[in-house]
């Protein structure tokens, strides 16, 4: 499961970390939408649950989760 966000909060995610350790990967989808994971989607849940979420991620609350698919690889012949 992932959560779809938005380019412009792909771009407030890059760069950023989720648990002080981990940082956050947003990527994209097979219909071309950014995505987070769900670990990283719960974990900001549950620091919004303790008043420890930061202001600038509480988008990630509104989010729900739908299923995942995934790009196709190609392979390098």
């Amino acid at each position: 499961m992932i959560a779809i966000i938005t380019e412009q909060q792909k771009n407030i995610l890059v760069g950023k970390t989720y648990d002080g350790v981990c940082y956050f990967n947003p990527i994209q989808d097979l219909n071309d939408n950014w995505v987070i994971s769900e670990q990283e989607y719960y974990y900001c849940l549950g620091l919004w649950y303790i008043d420890e979420l930061q202001t600038e991620l509480s988008f990630i609350t509104s989010l729900s989760l739908s299923e995942y698919f995934p790009k196709p690889i190609t392979p390098i012949v």
